[in-house]
């Protein structure tokens, strides 16, 4: 009898010791965060899930922010892409190319240049771009030396700030007076005032 009373006693024991203790560990372990120097939170593991797919998100959201920054600090500075002396030289050859053509045809025409030096088959600066060897008739005609106008000067402002665009064209031509067979082939993108753009 004794031994059954004493066995109750500690099941009894042990049993209230267990629901005083562990609703303090179970606390514990689902709130207690620890955060340490650096980038390292420590979480319970009923935590961790709920923590992983909101990091997963800041983390998302954050290259979201900062790749859109650095596109803005990009435009921002798209006058630094080229020397005032190439924008210069560029607007010469955008006046001597499209003169009295509309003023989108001119922008067109400065970011054709632009997509050159870009573009892997072709120079790395305006400069040498527009001087390749046949590349622009103005060159070749000495027309490249007259001073531009205003409007060929904001037409180069505007193509460096539109460089981002979908706009890949790498020639132009006018279509009505074009002696090259080859020019022909190419893809036309567009076609503004007497221009056909192409790739």
């Amino acid at each position: 009898m004794m031994k059954r009373s004493f066995i109750l006693v500690i099941s009894f024991v042990l049993l209230m010791t267990f629901y005083t203790i562990y609703p303090k560990i179970n606390s514990n372990a689902e709130t207690k965060k620890t955060y340490e120097t650096g980038n390292t939170i420590a979480l319970s593991l009923k935590h961790y899930k709920n923590y992983k797919n909101v990091n997963d998100s800041l983390e998302v959201r954050f290259l979201n922010i900062e790749n859109k920054h650095s596109k803005i600090a990009l435009n921002k500075n798209q006058d630094n892409i080229i020397s005032k002396e190439e924008q210069s030289l560029l607007a010469r050859l955008v006046h001597a190319e499209a003169k009295g053509e509309p003023y989108i045809g001119k922008v067109a025409v400065a970011n054709v240049v632009l997509n050159r030096v870009e573009h892997e088959q072709f120079p790395d600066t305006v400069k040498e771009v527009i001087y390749e060897k046949n590349a622009f008739e103005p060159v070749q005609n000495d027309s490249i030396k007259k001073p531009a106008d205003k409007e060929a000067y904001k037409a180069v402002t505007d193509a460096l700030a539109l460089k981002e665009s979908d706009d890949e064209s790498l020639y132009f031509y006018n279509p009505d007076t074009a002696t090259s067979d080859w020019i022909r082939t190419r893809n036309v993108t567009k076609i503004i005032g007497n221009h056909a753009f192409a790739i």
